[in-house]
């Protein structure tokens, strides 16, 4: 059993038609994975510090974004090194045993029994949560915050500031890229840090994998939906997470505008 519920919803009685969501919030391995006084899962605290355990800076992101849009917002409340809710229960990175260089000694021997216990333990509650809340409106948008890592091991620097990822469904992502680039805010924000603006179109991941949180909540129930990554090192901080948060909202609520739907 959890020891603590493995998701936490904030601003639940909120009246915008926004469902906001992270997936990858916490870097948290409960007891009942790994006992207390070990390190989590076997690794260092500078691994579980790292995106492998998490999405950097998400959590401040999607609970600013949740705020500025008047709309609730669902967090998971273990690491993805757990399990990853933002995966199919039959995928076979659900509970990973290597990631991005570093082997993951906890599930090395994750057999059958210890997944499907994970599975009931947290990513079921989360999912079933997450599900209760879309359903509070018809007309819920899912806004998936995500981050990701500037640079993978042994991989090139990624370029892009943002990434937006989608599957088939374009109605709002497409819409939404198109007034990123625009943005003069954020043309001023990459300019800041010595960039130019560079918005990903299912950059630097591809939109959908069989079975993921947009798969099960948005697109098989067609949602209108919108996954948003944010490069880590601009959201390390409550400042920066409070601050991308500010920019991005008019701009998300325009786009929604924009598709009439």
């Amino acid at each position: 059993m959890t020891q603590t519920p493995p998701f936490e919803i904030i601003g639940q009685s909120r009246k915008g038609r926004w469902l906001v969501t992270c997936d990858h919030a916490s870097n948290y391995v409960p007891e009942d994975i790994w006992p207390e006084g070990g390190e989590a899962l076997g690794l260092p605290p500078a691994d579980m510090s790292r995106h492998i355990a998490y999405d950097i800076g998400a959590r401040g992101v999607a609970l600013a974004l949740a705020q500025h849009l008047d709309s609730p917002a669902i967090l998971s409340r273990f690491s993805r090194l757990v399990i990853d809710p933002n995966r199919g229960a039959d995928d076979p990175t659900l509970v990973r045993k290597i990631y991005d260089g570093s082997i993951i000694p906890g599930n090395r021997n994750a057999g059958a029994s210890e997944i499907a216990r994970r599975i009931d333990g947290y990513y079921r509650p989360y999912h079933d949560a997450y599900e209760r809340l879309a359903q509070q409106r018809d007309d819920t948008v899912i806004l998936a915050v995500h981050s990701f890592t500037p640079q993978l091991k042994s991989r090139p620097r990624r370029p892009w500031q943002i990434g937006i990822l989608s599957a088939h469904d374009k109605r709002l992502t497409d819409p939404l890229i198109k007034a990123l680039e625009q943005a003069p805010t954020l043309v001023a924000e990459a300019t800041k840090i010595g960039e130019r603006l560079c918005i990903g179109d299912n950059e630097p991941y591809e939109g959908r994998f069989p079975g993921d949180s947009i798969d099960q909540h948005a697109l098989r129930k067609g949602r209108l939906n919108v996954l948003v990554e944010l490069r880590s090192d601009l959201i390390e901080t409550p400042e920066a997470q409070s601050h991308w948060a500010s920019l991005l909202a008019p701009i998300l609520c325009d786009a929604l505008a924009k598709t009439d739907l």
